[in-house]
């Protein structure tokens, strides 16, 4: 049965939500081999008898895969323990071995929680490491399998290192939902687990989703939403979830727990099979691998250098700008941000100049942010915050600063910046007056108005080579010096 999306539960009924959340960690290798762990590579080109499952080949544990497991794990409040691999039996072409090597009843990361920004706590059961499994490429019809004319099998992803994060059934809403994830991505960022790259598939979700009648404490079926690859599909799925379970149970039919698929260009759901249990794998330990055991010297030392979180950001910028908006501060303490600013406001800039730097133009500069270093975009907002250069001028410098990497001095003086002494910029502003002389005549009698339209001309005429500021100043300089002298 498919059906198309509408809107979400109906009023007295609640959601029910946990999500798997499965991101690809940025080791240089595989999980179990040598092979690269690269995106974007010519298919079935990084593999390897180990990666493939060929008889005869031993994996190898990829010792930075348990430490960005470790680091996860800590900035999750979870409790990092001893862990075993298991083998869990499948049979899929995407799966070379026909079995995953998956931590099942002991993994390595268990019981903690996340608090999301509107201040919910979500439980997280378990993060865990497994290998993760090849691509199918699905060509014609709609790019499923059901309708396709043929498929191909990459084997390029089979054995990246994945790191599997099971929240508990406490979200309530997709939006929430979203907020779980986004949060979720920000601390595997901030931590250097993951680049977070949904469009790349390395970070993929899976929902559980079941629904209730406000107020009713036990969890009904359960279904299961495979490898949504975006927030914006993770939102939809779930809202027409809700709804298609509420129809159900209204209409009196029975609610079948199944493993569905979400098509968002046909904006269309269906089932897939049923949800399998535990049982259905046939988990047993891996016998060519040991536990792993991480001392405790080993997680203390990690937790010590664990950097500054998401949370701990928002409270930070809290107390430097409680006056901005929640947009703003979220564009702000994300990673790609987060450097600049707090460099800037530790090095006394204007706090509130250094968020609307990094927020306007840094954000402008993204993905690609060149040469500008937080140490070289502090340099930049230092003269401006001196007055020595006005807004626009620091925004032309910016980019410029951005792509060439001549030191910051020279580029100013490349760029027709200069700063001037107060005798030229007094020059600069006596031109326009003397070409403006009823303008200038207004000023003197009082009239601050006008003052607007004669900094106008001057920054016109002048821009490259004096700030707003400057040239300010030395309009009134000079206005003090022609009252003066007409006294």
């Amino acid at each position: 049965m498919t059906q198309r999306a509408t809107a979400g539960p109906a009023k007295g009924w609640e959601y029910v939500i946990g999500l798997e959340v499965h991101t690809e960690l940025k080791t240089r290798s595989k999980l179990f081999c040598g092979c690269p762990n690269a995106f974007g590579e010519e298919p079935n080109t990084s593999i390897c008898p180990v990666c493939l499952g060929l008889p005869g080949s031993l994996p190898v544990m990829n010792a930075q895969a348990v430490d960005f497991a470790i680091r996860v794990g800590l900035a999750l409040n979870a409790t990092v323990q001893r862990s075993q691999f298991h083998r869990k039996n499948y049979f899929y072409p995407d799966m070379p071995k026909d079995y995953q090597i998956s931590q099942y009843d002991v993994p390595i990361n268990a019981n903690g929680y996340l608090e999301l920004p509107s201040g919910r706590v979500i439980g997280i059961e378990r993060a865990h490491l497994e290998e993760d499994t090849g691509k199918l490429v699905h060509r014609g019809g709609h790019g499923r399998i059901e309708s396709a004319a043929y498929s191909l099998i990459d084997y390029n992803r089979s054995g990246v290192p994945l790191l599997e994060i099971v929240s508990a059934p406490d979200i309530r809403d997709p939006e929430e939902a979203k907020e779980y994830v986004t949060e979720l991505r920000a601390i595997l960022v901030a931590v250097g687990a993951s680049d977070g790259r949904m469009e790349e598939g390395s970070l993929r979700v899976d929902a559980n989703v079941s629904v209730r009648p406000i107020g009713e404490a036990t969890f009904r079926t359960r279904v299961e939403i495979k490898n949504l690859n975006s927030l914006r599909s993770l939102v939809r799925a779930l809202t027409f979830e809700g709804h298609r379970q509420v129809q159900l149970y209204e209409n009196g039919e029975a609610m079948i727990q199944q493993t569905r698929f979400w098509d968002e260009e046909r904006s269309l759901t269906g089932a897939l099979r049923l949800k399998e249990e535990a049982n259905d794998y046939r988990y047993f330990p891996e016998p060519d691998l040991p536990p792993v055991a991480p001392d405790v010297e080993l997680i203390e030392e990690r937790r010590t250098e664990l950097p500054e979180l998401p949370s701990a950001r928002r409270g930070s910028i809290a107390m430097i700008l409680p006056e901005l908006s929640a947009d703003l501060r979220e564009t702000i303490i994300a990673d790609a941000c987060w450097p600049y600013f707090r460099s800037a406001v530790d090095a006394g800039i204007t706090p509130a100049r250094a968020a609307a730097r990094c927020a306007n133009e840094l954000t402008a500069l993204l993905p690609d942010i060149g040469v500008l270093a937080p140490e070289r975009f502090v340099e930049v907002l230092a003269i401006e915050d001196r007055g020595d250069l006005g807004a626009s001028q620091v925004k032309i410098l910016l980019r410029e600063a951005a792509s060439d990497p001549t030191p910051v001095k020279e580029l100013v003086t490349k760029l027709g910046f200069t700063a001037r002494d107060e005798d030229a910029m007094k020059a600069m502003v006596e031109e326009v007056v003397i070409r403006f002389p009823d303008e200038w005549g207004r000023y003197l009698g009082g009239d601050e108005k006008v003052a607007g339209f004669l900094l106008g001309q001057v920054m016109r005429q002048h821009g490259r080579q004096i700030s707003g500021a400057g040239a300010r100043q030395a309009l009134l300089a000079l206005a003090d010096e022609a009252r003066s002298g007409a006294e």
